[in-house]
Parts: structure tokens; sequence; C-alpha cells
């Protein structure tokens, strides 16, 4: 792997928060799952020398699911205290729990069901059986990442939002990040970490996300981006693109860091990222 971007550039949909970014390229989508299950291993070792707990946000897809297997795999899964753990989603279709398409269940039968972490460490987004609509469930997400939140002075429950030690996100061919799409009202959502998002563009319509409020109080953000079709995609979000309702992927930022970690398809032929 080589990083190939570490010009500590920005680009944030509100105030900058000035992170550095770099991008590293893999050679195939299986390196990038397998580095990316040993690098979130290491993130959580290294947060937990420091602090405690650490919380991390995690995303489905083909990558997201796959670098989690890589991860159960790994021997540094056993240095880590999954007691000090909170595992939390970017986002989630708001099906029934059972539905084989949830973000929840494939996580847990890749890597959570494998681990001594305790059941209340685990926060998942509502299923249908949970809440009416989405919008109740996507305010009952917030009122949890709220519990769990810190204030100025670093007490528990007192802010509203939380901040996570690494939140993971995949990619869109269209740019989206979590289910936050290309044109949709959910880009707009302030005042909240988690919002409804009806007539998604790809199935089911109905979803429950985490705002760009919620993933930009993390202190990593990274962007795990798989396959020829998203080269586009990535070549418009590291080029500069500015528009959030064009490309929700490019003003994402992580408040330390943000790591675009991608196969070589996924680079493209973009001679500055591979």
């Amino acid at each position: 792997m080589s990083p190939v971007d570490t010009d500590g550039s920005a680009h944030n949909g509100a105030a900058s928060h000035g992170p550095a970014r770099a991008v590293v390229v893999h050679p195939s989508a299986d390196a990038l799952a397998e580095a990316t299950g040993a690098r979130l291993l290491l993130a959580i070792l290294d947060a937990q020398s420091v602090r405690h707990p650490v919380h991390v946000a995690l995303t489905g897809g083909t990558v997201g699911i796959r670098l989690l297997e890589r991860a159960r795999q790994t021997p540094l899964a056993d240095a880590v205290d999954w007691t000090g753990v909170h595992l939390w989603w970017g986002d989630e279709r708001f099906v029934p729990r059972a539905d084989p398409e949830r973000n929840e269940g494939q996580a847990r039968a890749a890597l959570i069901d494998h681990l001594p972490i305790p059941a209340q460490n685990v926060h998942p987004m509502a299923a249908t059986e949970d809440a009416a609509t989405a919008e109740e469930g996507a305010a009952a997400y917030a009122a949890e990442l709220a519990a769990f939140g810190s204030g100025a002075d670093g007490t528990a429950g007192a802010g509203p939002t939380l901040v996570f030690d690494v939140v993971l996100l995949g990619m869109g061919p269209d740019a989206h990040v979590a289910s936050l799409f290309p044109g949709h009202p959910a880009l707009g959502a302030t005042g909240t970490t988690a919002v409804a998002v009806h007539d998604s563009p790809k199935p089911p319509p109905d979803r429950i996300s985490l705002t760009f409020e919620a993933l930009e109080s993390a202190r990593q953000v990274w962007l795990v981006v798989a396959g020829a079709e998203k080269s586009g995609a990535v070549r418009r979000a590291l080029g500069g693109a500015t528009d959030v309702q064009e490309t929700p992927a490019a003003v994402v930022a992580g408040r330390d860091v943000t790591l675009w970690l991608l196969d070589t398809a996924a680079a493209g032929a973009d001679p500055g990222l591979v």
C-alpha cells in the first residue's frame, strides 16, 4: 500500500476542521479489506491506550462486511478490550430485523457475534419492529447518541453529539455516503445526528442515516471504496468537488484525519492515485 496524498486539505460541508487527508491504494479489494480490518483493530487499541470507552461506527456493503470478517480472523482482535468498545452504524435499512439486507445482521455474522462484547455496547438502528416510522427510529437513535455524548468538559451525556473514534463509510458510484444521496433532502438535515431517509435511489426506499453533523464529530473518518464503477466518484471527490448536493463524499471529513482507503480499481487511471 502506498500513501499518495497527505496534503492536509479539508473538504467540509460546514466549517473546516483542518484535518489531515491521506489516500492509500491497495492492489485489490481483498487486500483492502484485509488491511483495513487490521487497521481498525490497531486504531481501537491505540484509542484504548488514551481513553475509555471507544466508539466506532460501522458500514455495510461488500467491502465493509468483508473487512469485519478479516478483523475477526486477525490475532489483534484478541488484544482488544471489547468491554470498552461501543459499536454503532452509519446507516441502516428500515426493514424487519431479520431482513438479510440489514447492515446489522451482516455485521453480527461477520464479526460481532464472535466477540466477547457486552450486548449493551452494540447499538443497532431501529428495525420496523422497533419503530412505527423511520422518523421515529431516527429520533430514537439521536437520543441514544446524545445519551453517550460528551459536553465540553468531557462529561458523558452532557452534550448532543457523540464523538466517534472511527467512522467507517463506504461510497456508492453516485458518491453517496451512509444513506446521504446526491440531491436528497436528508443532505440538509441540521440540528440532529440521525435522519429518516425516504425514496432512496437504491432499495429499500426507507432508511435511517447519521447526518453530516454526526459523521463529522468523528476523530477519524475512513472512506473504504473498491471497484472500477466508483472511480469517477473518487476522482470527483478527491479532485476538489465542494457541492454536497452533487458529491456528498467530497465534503465529509474527520476532526483529526480523513482516510480514503481504495483498491486500484477505485483509484482508476489517475496517476496521482496509483
